[in-house]
């Protein structure tokens, strides 16, 4: 049955976007005011784009406090991509680069980084199927990094860092794509953080790198061995537009970035999204029924993963939850379960709608 009515998306992603941008985006779409055309017809060397590009990119930065020193690029091929970007840019031959594996996407970053040089995991979770975060003192980092490569936030096991790993001076790299502007971002302690934009930024894509400048000169002498569109220096040279962008995405970014600006910034979204967690884990907690699969310490605010008593109730459960208006509560097969995505966007009353759902569900079927 075909509807209009708008559902609760809980998909990890492509994700729910704020309703005020949609509906900018439904009444601009044929044509954007005062250019007579449609954002999806607009040349991308255009005064108007360049201008939406600019504006964008210093909403970017308004949004997460982001030093001078720190270029902005939009690239595409998603956080699958970077994978290899950034060993391809930032892995000198000799040296090795250290990977905090605490999910499915950390270990695929490190499998794809082995392609092109030395990779040494300094700390897993993986004998505990990603269950929490590793402290402190599990993590065991080369003397000499090249960099450190994290996974902020784990979408398929539900757990997210809580504090930044100490790295001392080796450069951060960061995997954000599922909590990027969840939360305050002390992006100074990064040298690089990058993130596909389809959970918390915008649509599916585009994605955003942050780069320090001295990441930017070790591109550069890596620049020469590397195809063109693979260099860090070569977007940041040409102000991401050596090739067409995704004009649409960037668009959209724009907008999502003066909706959080509005709904004001990083602070304030981290309080919502703490609140609407809590209500959630809450009800996971109150009774046995249901069953966390993260570690309480180590809780995602984006992607509250959990169990059922058995896998027939999970499976009733995604059908009866998607008959009443929830999409996108059916758990990643490494975890199983349920999986509910909260990202930034997604309403309170959403969150208020599920638990009642979830109360009614174990009065039938606890």
């Amino acid at each position: 049955m075909l509807t209009t009515t708008r559902i609760f998306n809980f998909s990890a992603g492509p994700a729910v976007l704020p309703l005020p941008v949609l509906e900018q985006v439904r009444d601009h779409l044929v044509a954007l005011p005062g250019v007579g055309m449609s954002i999806l017809e607009i040349s991308h060397r255009s005064r108007t784009f360049e201008e939406i590009l600019r504006e964008t990119q210093a909403d970017i930065r308004k949004v997460g406090n982001i030093p001078g020193n720190y270029n902005i690029l939009f690239l595409q091929g998603g956080a699958s991509l970077q994978f290899a970007m950034v060993p391809m840019n930032l892995l000198p031959a000799g040296q090795t680069a250290d990977y905090l594996v605490t999910g499915s996407w950390a270990e695929k970053a490190a499998k794809e980084a082995r392609k092109f040089g030395q990779v040494r995991v300094a700390a897993s979770t993986q004998a505990e199927n990603f269950a929490r975060i590793p402290d402190q003192r599990e993590i065991a980092l080369t003397g000499d990094a090249a960099y450190v490569h994290m996974t902020s936030n784990n979408t398929i096991f539900g757990t997210q860092w809580k504090t930044l790993p100490d790295v001392g001076d080796r450069p951060l790299v960061s995997d954000t794509s599922s909590d990027m502007f969840s939360r305050p971002l002390d992006v100074s302690r990064h040298a690089l953080i990058y993130a596909g934009a389809q959970k918390n930024l915008g649509p599916s894509g585009v994605t955003v790198v942050i780069i320090r400048d001295d990441m930017i000169e070790r591109s550069a002498r890596a620049s020469g061995a590397l195809a063109t569109m693979l260099s860090y220096k070569v977007h940041a040279d040409n102000g991401s537009l050596y090739n067409t962008p995704p004009v649409f995405a960037v668009y959209i970014i724009g907008l999502v970035m003066k909706w959080a600006l509005k709904a004001g910034g990083l602070e304030a979204l981290a309080r919502v999204n703490e609140r609407k967690a809590a209500k959630l884990y809450a009800e996971i907690d109150r009774s046995g029924f249901y069953r966390g699969h993260a570690h309480p310490n180590s809780r995602s605010l984006m992607n509250v993963t959990f169990r059922l008593p058995s896998e027939e109730l999970e499976k009733m459960f995604v059908k009866e939850s998607t008959a009443a208006g929830f999409d996108g509560l059916k758990g990643h097969r490494s975890v199983g379960g349920l999986r509910a995505s909260i990202y930034n966007a997604f309403p309170e009353e959403g969150i208020d709608a599920l638990v009642g759902f979830m109360r009614e569900f174990e009065r039938k079927h606890g």
